[in-house]
């Protein structure tokens, strides 16, 4: 007979990026009493990662609980970047109703309406939280107008649009029923979740069933599953039986060895937990995500959504250039392959797959960002590789014509750079839908794409809106074939000679367009040193000296001035690199490279695809 568990909530806050997820987490743990007065917290205190915490973003889901009044409300911190959806839509399945945090100023976001969809795809009660209400510019009337706008056009119920809207300052660490009147601390908000969000539902009677919704993963104990107990009581040293929704022929008989449950930052043992509650099991390695432990009496695997494909893929494969060896730690094929399967055991909307090379692996993602994650924290690591230009996946429909992944793109720009932003991406075969107002000088584009016309224009919309603009993007499926399109306008200015650059050399070449490189740095031939505003490639030698004559005046020897060099980061090196080039990764350097080293091979393997052409 099912039962709910009044003493327990389970919740996931869902939004935008860059909304206030995190840092609404830490004014509930600091509220929940978790710290110690004297303690001393870092801002944004669940994104523990390193890339996470210098990007300000969250890359993987948390999990947290705190206990408030008579209730234990476990929170589940989500990502809002498109690209880690994949975390979004399976840890929705572990709760019973999120709060959606809506920015104060901006309003409803893309990114608002995919997690909002997911949530209401599963019927999930919405706690509405509108945030940074303190905001100079905060407008709450009409994002609250807004937001009940986006629930009608999602198709949500009376009761869903009569939910409870909460507003409040994370950072400031409080709440308030009223969006004219400041509050003292986060109650409004935890009084709305444990009022609003229904307690957990599950039958104690019957045979265990706990779905797992999330992967974490330790060096020591290996994988570690994460779940809700959906159905009976799970206990250490208990028999289960391990199987999948999707997977008909896992059935694997293992034991609980370890089982936790959430208290605020910690994982504490525990001997069991019931109908309701959060846990995490370790020591069983076959564990995996969308996997129901069950008990082997009534082996009944619960129904768990694919996880969305994958709809970009890059190449990663072993450093072959001069330069190879000398700053990575982990340089072989064995290293990168080993690296990139641990990769899977945490990260669910990642492929890697093996080529005909055994240097080389397919490895495919949501997105530019989910894959420079991954690049970045390999590097950061010791691994020294070297990848390809990133290639959307297509597909093939029932009559065989070509299908590729589609965005909705959605700029806010101010009216000056419209015009500059409108011609960019319809050159890159987007179709403007609608061009709205947001705000005064504001204006609202949102554009209908292919995914593979937004590879390497993140910089160029930083450059033409002089780092102004906002531009979102959401998965739109798949949409016919739009036809060939372009990279890049501009050429590449490509090393002659092995060896230093020197300054002479550097001097000659900036006549040429964009050097990336100052003196001292080594190169090779092959290596591209800089950019040429012209569309073909221009090779230097920036190795060359000044011959030395016997007459020397006093003018000959002024220092020559060279034009600051533009430094790129690893996504504008991603953005940056064509189809004929690589980017060579190593712990303390990004090289672009032609992916053929020696000019004459180079022209005549060009040659060859423009008569294939």
């Amino acid at each position: 007979m099912l039962q709910k568990r009044e003493d327990i909530r389970n919740v996931a806050i869902i939004a935008h990026v860059d909304h206030g997820k995190t840092t609404l987490v830490d004014a509930l743990l600091k509220q929940s009493g978790i710290f110690r007065e004297n303690q001393e917290v870092a801002e944004r205190v669940m994104d523990s990662n390193a890339l996470e915490r210098e990007r300000g973003i969250t890359i993987l889901s948390k999990n947290t609980a705190i206990n408030y009044k008579e209730t234990k409300i476990n929170i589940v911190d989500t990502p809002g970047h498109a690209d880690f959806g994949g975390e979004v839509e399976r840890v929705l399945k572990m709760v019973d109703g999120v709060v959606l945090l809506v920015d104060a100023y901006e309003g409803p976001m893309p990114q608002t309406r995919f997690v909002l969809g997911k949530a209401m795809d599963l019927s999930l009660p919405v706690v509405v939280c509108v945030n940074k209400i303190d905001r100079p510019e905060a407008r709450p009337a009409e994002v609250v107008d807004e937001v009940l706008e986006l629930l009608i056009n999602l198709g949500a119920t009376d009761e869903m649009i009569e939910c409870p809207f909460i507003y409040a300052s994370a950072r400031a660490g409080w709440a308030s029923d009223c969006a004219s009147t400041p509050g003292t601390d986060m109650q409004p908000l935890l009084d709305a979740i444990v009022d609003y969000i229904p307690a957990p539902e599950g039958d104690p009677e019957l045979p265990t069933q706990v779905l797992i919704s999330t992967i974490d993963y330790n060096e020591y104990v290996g994988r570690i599953g994460v779940g809700k107990v959906s159905n009976g009581t799970i206990r250490v040293n208990q028999q289960v039986v391990l199987c999948n929704h999707h997977d008909e022929s896992k059935i694997i008989k293992t034991k609980i060895s370890k089982l936790y449950e959430f208290t605020g930052l910690a994982r504490t043992e525990v001997e069991e937990a019931n109908i309701g509650s959060i846990v995490a099991i370790s020591g069983i390695p076959e564990i995996h995500i969308g996997d129901t432990v069950c008990d082997p009496a009534k082996v009944d695997p619960i129904p768990f959504q694919k996880i969305s494909e994958p709809t970009i893929a890059m190449y990663f494969m072993v450093n072959d250039s001069p330069l190879a060896g000398k700053e990575g730690k982990y340089i072989t094929s064995r290293h990168i392959r080993d690296r990139l399967f641990r990769e899977l055991n945490t990260d669910v909307s990642l492929r890697v797959e093996e080529t005909e090379s055994a240097d080389c692996f397919k490895v495919s993602g949501r997105g530019e960002l989910h894959l420079s994650v991954l690049i970045e924290n390999m590097r950061r690591e010791g691994y020294e590789f070297a990848v390809s230009k990133a290639e959307v996946l297509y597909k093939k429909d029932e009559n065989g014509k070509t299908l590729e992944p589609m965005e909705l793109v959605f700029v806010d720009v101010p009216d000056e750079f419209t015009g500059t932003v409108i011609q960019k991406l319809t050159t890159r075969k987007g179709e403007l839908a609608s061009m709205n107002p947001v705000s005064e000088g504001i204006t609202r584009l949102e554009f209908s794409m292919p995914s593979r016309g937004l590879i390497g224009y993140r910089n160029d919309f930083l450059t033409d809106t002089k780092g102004n603009g906002v531009m979102n993007t959401l998965f739109d499926g798949y949409g016919p074939y739009k036809g060939d399109l372009s990279y890049r306008p501009t050429g590449s200015i490509i090393a002659t000679h092995p060896g230093e650059a020197i300054t002479y050399g550097l001097f000659n070449a900036q006549e040429r367009g964009q050097l990336f490189i100052t003196p001292g740095t080594p190169v090779y031939e092959g290596m591209v040193v800089g950019m040429s505003p012209k569309t073909e490639d221009v090779d230097v030698n920036v190795c060359k000296t000044k011959k030395l004559t016997n007459t020397r005046s006093s003018s000959s020897d002024e220092a020559l001035r060279l034009t600051p060099p533009k430094i790129m980061s690893l996504e504008q090196c991603m953005d940056f690199i064509d189809t004929d080039e690589l980017l060579e990764v190593t712990p303390k350097s990004l090289r672009i490279r032609k992916k053929i080293l020696d000019p004459l091979l180079r022209k005549r393997s060009n040659m060859r695809k423009n008569i294939i052409e």
